[in-house]
């Protein structure tokens, strides 16, 4: 196997296409199991998601295998090649295709919804599916961006055959695919998982990009940030993906440690990331484990790991950033917080202050005593066990530690008004010790 499913090939091809950020592409997925993956790669290059509705026409006796495709905008592309050999009729096809034509008109009423679709002129075009097979779908999706206006087509995809660059000769400007293994046979033989992909997923797909989009438009009209960025961080033997943000004249950068079973991508630490954003305060959000160490639980509950992980994040980022510039801090949830805080109990690190969020601070266990950074530590008054570890954690520190209760919060601070509550305390704390430090 390849890959896991769509959104780890999504993720892997995201990282081929980095050199596409700059052109402000439009990212184009190839419905119904194109579009998870596009959908990772809009995400990599900060583009806006739309579909491209093209249809195969299956030969009648077979309907997976393509004789055809038709798409938006009155293409249609026949393989005669297959029409030959599977000896379909003139009238055989004429009725596939006309039932596949009211398929599309029903599929781009329904999957873009609300949504209106993105014009294409002059635009550089990302086209994305989950794989090619036969090649009739993209190849009919290549001319339909071309009749759009698309001034440039790239054609991306996790997997194809190894002869696919010469099918596709002159339908793309470019042509990339992360692996062409041989004997090819199927798109499916190479995801572990490969479960038919739902149009609900379609449209939770294009609804979320275009919440980003809009979420980022506001950000860049509210205050434009210096920097903010996707980074690979080298951690070793790994690359480790990760978010940084650092607003114009930011007093401090808060790095981020997520919790077991999380990633840079928890919706809890980036609300908290927002509301140090607006404060003024950097951040950087980054996966402490890669895909395959984090579906390994040992990894996931090994704090040396993730406590070195989190000191070499560190050291790149006051090697990125200047080297008299920002403060920098810890915020870590749950097994993150005994992470963050074994790394500030390393003599060089430098920290300044450390927020945990519902952490686990025993797991740090002996190093407890040799943190000097201040350090607040947020509990939710119903999660009772894990108070009564910080209080604990609190009675073995030397440093200035403060413990704050947040009122009917659980672990996960799910209840109304918890999560806001705990962010504002963390941006005061780390307000008030890194105006210290600087």
């Amino acid at each position: 196997m390849l890959f896991e499913d769509r959104l780890d090939a999504g993720r892997q091809l995201a990282q081929r296409v980095e050199h596409l950020r700059d052109p402000q592409p439009v990212v184009v997925g190839l419905p119904r199991g194109g579009v998870p993956v596009a959908a990772e790669v809009a995400s990599r290059l900060g583009a806006p998601l739309d579909v491209l509705l093209v249809r195969k026409i299956g030969v009648p006796s077979q309907p997976e295998l393509a004789m055809g495709a038709i798409g938006e905008g009155g293409v249609r592309v026949v393989n005669q090649e297959v029409v030959r050999m599977a000896r379909v009729a003139e009238d055989q096809w004429a009725a596939v295709e006309q039932r596949e034509w009211a398929e599309l008109e029903r599929r781009a009423q329904k999957l873009r919804g609300p949504h209106p679709r993105l014009s294409l002129e002059g635009r550089v075009v990302v086209l994305v599916d989950d794989g090619i097979a036969t090649g009739s779908t993209a190849r009919a999706a290549c001319r339909v961006a071309r009749a759009a206006g698309a001034k440039r087509v790239v054609l991306a995809v996790p997997v194809a055959p190894g002869d696919w660059t010469e099918t596709f000769a002159g339908e793309a400007d470019e042509l990339i695919a992360l692996a062409t293994p041989e004997p090819f046979q199927a798109v499916g033989r190479w995801y572990r998982r490969f479960d038919a992909t739902s149009d609900e997923e379609v449209e939770a797909c294009l609804s979320d990009n275009a919440n980003q989009i809009d979420r980022h438009a506001h950000t860049e009209a509210r205050a434009p940030a210096s920097l903010d960025d996707e980074m690979v961080i080298p951690c070793g033997a790994v690359d480790l993906e990760g978010h940084l943000t650092v607003p114009p004249e930011a007093t401090g950068v808060v790095v981020f440690a997520h919790g077991s079973g999380s990633s840079r991508h928890s919706p809890r630490n980036q609300y908290v990331a927002s509301v140090l954003n607006d404060a003024g305060i950097g951040t950087l959000l980054f996966d402490l484990l890669t895909d395959r160490e984090a579906a390994d639980r040992r990894a996931v509950f090994d704090i040396d790991l993730l406590a070195g992980r989190l000191v070499t994040a560190t050291t790149w980022l006051r090697s990125t950033l200047d080297p008299d510039g920002p403060a920098i801090g810890y915020f870590g949830a749950s097994t993150g917080a005994a992470a963050a805080l074994q790394a500030a109990a390393e003599a060089d690190t430098e920290i300044a202050a450390v927020v945990s969020r519902g952490g686990r601070p025993d797991l740090a266990g002996p190093h407890l005593g040799a943190v000097r950074a201040p350090t607040l530590l947020i509990v939710g008054g119903d999660d009772t066990v894990v108070l009564d570890l910080n209080r604990s954690a609190q009675q073995q520190m030397q440093a200035r530690v403060e413990l704050v209760v947040i009122p009917g919060a659980t672990h996960l601070f799910e209840e109304p008004g918890t999560l806001e509550a705990a962010a504002g305390s963390a941006r005061d704390w780390f307000l008030e010790h890194f105006d210290a430090a600087t």
